[in-house]
This record gives structure tokens, sequence and C-alpha cells, in this order.
């Protein structure tokens, strides 16, 4: 009598145990068969699929690949899951990852250098065919030589590591890199504010040490010293990412009074904090301060006003770092990266939360 499992008659499941007792092989001819990734006699396979359709066995495509049978698995590490930037890049990995029958693996390091680098080794011992370490790196020798270290591990075994968002590691390491104009893309958002007539621009957001942030303040004091505005270095304002210390740095700073008439956040998100500090204290965007973002995530939309901001190809940058690794799934498509290292631009994207300096006109 054949034995029939479903997920709806209450019985067990199908095992490869018992594909391999009816089909009378091994348990590993009979993994061989469903990974094709071992010569098998022909009639034996045909045995086995039978057992296979007999037993109403469903090959998971998932559990085969957290084993490492297929090595069909794309690892992701990011520093946040909820994080839109994060999440942005890793729906590209995915949906890039699926187009060629992968499976995508996320790992969250939680801004932890050393959780980065266990998560990088457990990708390599799964046989990731690419590890994707994405955002801003830290200005650490010893991390970056760990890293250079792993990559030539990756390498080594067939696979590679794209580093996305952030600089490559150099001729040390065989690794491929996925960066956008960060330092571009700053100085095009304050020059947009300088044009406005604004020269006391608060900088607020970021990790000092941070790839990310350097760049970003590379660009924004280029910006201030091509139009003749010597930077002032209180006002920069460096720390974290996130919204609760863009509200809680914008609200200590308006105790005292602004000096500044208007504010670079270092991410959409910090933006969102300084928005509600603003709010709060009863000054208004942008008829009191200009503020502007950088990422173009949902909540620049939804703040009001409009947050003027930093477009970033988030999901392409997740598309483009799997076609860096494992190559794309149509040859002519134009947007294949054909070098182990990519760029890809930046644009400033105009709402409504920057005005004219009071008192002054915008330069032509």
């Amino acid at each position: 009598m054949r034995r029939q499992s479903t997920a709806t008659d209450g019985q067990r499941r199908a095992t490869v145990t018992d594909v391999a007792r009816q089909a009378g092989v091994s348990t590993a001819t009979v993994s061989r068969v469903m990974n094709r990734n071992y010569p098998v006699a022909e009639a034996t396979r045909a045995r086995v699929e039978a057992a296979m359709r007999d037993l109403g066995y469903v090959v998971n495509a998932h559990a085969r690949a957290l084993a490492g049978a297929s090595g069909r698995t794309v690892g992701i590490i990011v520093n946040e899951l909820i994080d839109p930037f994060y999440a942005y890049i890793a729906r590209g990995v995915e949906r890039e990852a699926a187009l060629g029958g992968r499976l995508c693996l996320v790992c969250c390091a939680q801004g932890d250098p050393q959780r980065e680098l266990a998560f990088v080794e457990l990708m390599h011992e799964r046989r990731a065919d690419a590890v994707i370490v994405v955002g801003g790196s830290v200005a650490d020798r010893s991390y970056t030589s760990e890293l250079a270290r792993r990559a030539r591990e990756l390498d080594a075994g067939g696979s590679k590591l794209v580093l996305c968002g952030r600089p490559p590691l150099g001729e040390q390491a065989p690794t491929a890199a996925v960066e956008y104009d960060n330092e571009g893309g700053a100085f095009a958002i304050t020059d947009h504010l300088l044009m406005q007539g604004h020269e006391r621009i608060l900088y607020l957001g970021g990790p000092p040490k941070l790839s990310t942030t350097r760049d970003r303040l590379a660009g924004h004091r280029r910006a201030l010293e091509l139009r003749g505005v010597t930077p002032d270095p209180e006002l920069t304002q460096t720390g974290t990412f996130s919204r609760n210390f863009g509200y809680r740095r914008m609200a200590e700073l308006l105790q005292d009074g602004p000096e500044f008439t208007a504010v670079f956040a270092a991410n959409d998100i910090v933006a969102a904090g300084a928005a509600q500090a603003l709010e709060e204290a009863g000054v208004r965007v942008p008829e009191d301060i200009s503020l502007v973002g950088y990422d173009d995530i949902p909540v620049a939309q939804e703040l009001r006003p409009r947050l003027t901001t930093v477009h970033v190809p988030l999901e392409e940058m997740g598309r483009q770092a799997v076609r860096l690794a494992v190559g794309g799934g149509d040859e002519d498509d134009w947007r294949e990266p054909t070098a182990g290292a990519l760029r890809l631009g930046t644009h400033i994207v105009v709402r409504d939360s920057v005005a004219p300096r009071a008192g002054r006109t915008a330069r032509m």
C-alpha cells in the first residue's frame, strides 16, 4: 500500500529516510538525486523519483539551502533590520537572488564589527555563493585586516565577499564593492542650502568613525569652502543615525536659541527626530529653519512639510551586489556590472522643507 503524506490529512510528512527505504537506496543517494550534484544511475534515479511521487514527498528548498546541500545561498549582513536603509537594500538582494533560484539569509550585526565578522564566517561555513556586507565601515585596522582575511577564505572556496555602501578593501582582498556617491550627494544638498542664502548650517547625526559619516561630512565641508564659508566645528554634531538622537540633540540646541538657519540631517530618520523637536519648540519649517535629510526613504514624504533630501538607489544597490557576486539572470541586461567595483549616482529630491534664508535673496 502506498503511504501518502500531505499537509492537510493529519499524517506525518514523508522524510528522506522514508523515500530511501521505499526506493531501496541510501539517504545519501536520495540527496544526490534531489540536488543533482553527483552522478546517479538512471535506473536508480527513476526509483527514487517514483518513491518521492508515491509518498508525496516535497523537496524543501529552504531546508536544502540552510543545510548547505545546494550551495545556492546569498547571505546579507546588515546593522539593523528595522532601518529602511537596510531593508530596501535587503529587498534588492532578495529579489535578485530569487531570480537565480537562490535563498537569501539575512543576519543582523547590530553595529558590532565582531558580530559582523562572525556572520561572515558563518556564511562561509554554510557555503554561501556570496556574502554581502551592507553599510559604512569603521576605521579600525584590525577589523579591516580580519575582514580581508575572511574575504580570501571565501574566494578560495569559490564564494565572493561584496561590500555594499562602503569603500572596497583594495588589492589586499578579493572583494567586490557597490558604492554610491555619498560625498557628492552631501555636496549637492549643502550647496542647495547655500544657494538659498543659508551659511550657518548645522550638520546633525552619524557615528564619527563610520565611513558614511566621513564621506558626508567631506562633501558638506567642500561645498561650504567652495562658496567661501568657513566650516564652524560647533555646527557639526555627530552621534548616531537614530530618530531619538535627532530629537534629543535638536531639543538641546534649541534651548539656548538656534545659531543656525538650516539643518543638514545625516539621514531622513535623524531629520524626522529633528523635525519633531522643532515643532514642539514652535519653530516652523521652512519659514524659520530649513531642514534636509539623506537617503530618500518613505518617511521623507510622510513628514510635513515633505522633506528635501538626497535620493540613494537602495534597492538597485542590493540587486547590483548580487550581480557582482554571481552574475545576473539576463545576459543582455545593460545594468549588469562587468567590473568588481561599481558606484551608483545620487541626486537631490527637492520638496517643501527648504526656503530662502529670511532677509536674503536666493543666489542665482
